[in-house]
């Protein structure tokens, strides 16, 4: 058994518990407004923080690369609301040109 095995089983556990103390929370703390507002913005807050160190990080240091272009292209394609599909094959275009160039 390798040293990986208690951290994976422990993580395991503790996102199981994460979710069982989420499920007792009592209904009436959930119906509160603010509540209601963090459950909706903290998904939101959490995936842009995931994209912003993807796209800007590299080994400890903020990067401005091919990546950051892709993003933007993606961003203008969410704009101007083309489907996902379009939206992905726009930044992996996009990066893979400015990456050439």
């Amino acid at each position: 058994m390798s040293d990986l095995w208690p951290w994976l089983l422990g993580s395991a556990a503790l996102c199981y518990g994460l979710k069982l103390a989420g499920m007792s929370v009592p209904e009436r703390v959930l119906d509160h407004p603010r509540v209601s507002l963090v459950a909706d913005l903290l998904p939101i807050a959490l995936l842009s923080a995931l994209i912003a160190v993807q796209v800007l990080g590299r080994d400890e240091s903020v990067v401005l690369d091919a990546r950051l272009a892709g993003l933007a292209a993606a961003v203008v394609a969410l704009l101007l609301r083309a489907p996902f599909l379009v939206v992905v094959v726009v930044a992996a275009a996009s990066a893979a040109l400015v990456r050439l160039v």
